[in-house]
């Protein structure tokens, strides 16, 4: 049965294999630091190990609840503050002229498309803050 293992700060998803007397483990995806079972994964695992017994709902599971936001010393959270953070400073300094200059237009669209999908993604997750139930320190903010 497949499962994951975190190496530093890399996950990967692997599966022991006995070899000879001696247990292997047999790496199946390399998941990066914020592991994800996409269905792009799912397609390359059952493609190239299809041998392999992998219970994806489960996995998805395991995988959905290591994000350890409770923790505001984790390293999850540590690490999102600083990636929007960085967010930030980087969209500051993006400016529209900076687009039209570039010799790749296609770049230009691209980047406007995701910050679109930024825009409504975070909108979204603002949504969400103002109606979930706060306790403690949260409860007389608002988001917006």
């Amino acid at each position: 049965m497949a499962f994951l293992r975190r190496k530093g700060n890399t996950f990967y998803l692997v599966h022991n294999v006995r070899k000879g007397g001696r247990v292997r483990q047999l790496h199946l995806a390399k998941l990066g630091e914020r592991p994800r079972i996409t269905d792009d994964v799912v397609r390359q695992v059952t493609r190239s190990y299809p041998f392999v017994d992998v219970n994806w709902r489960e996995l998805r599971e395991q995988v959905n609840n290591r994000v350890e936001l409770y923790d505001p010393k984790s390293n999850q959270v540590q690490k999102l503050v600083s990636t929007l953070r960085n967010l930030n400073l980087d969209l500051a300094d993006l400016f529209p002229p900076l687009l039209d200059v570039s010799n790749a237009p296609e770049a230009g669209q691209e980047i406007v498309t995701q910050l679109r999908l930024l825009h409504s993604t975070v909108g979204v997750k603002l949504d969400q803050f103002d109606r979930a139930p706060h306790r403690g320190v949260l409860a007389d903010r608002k988001y917006r």
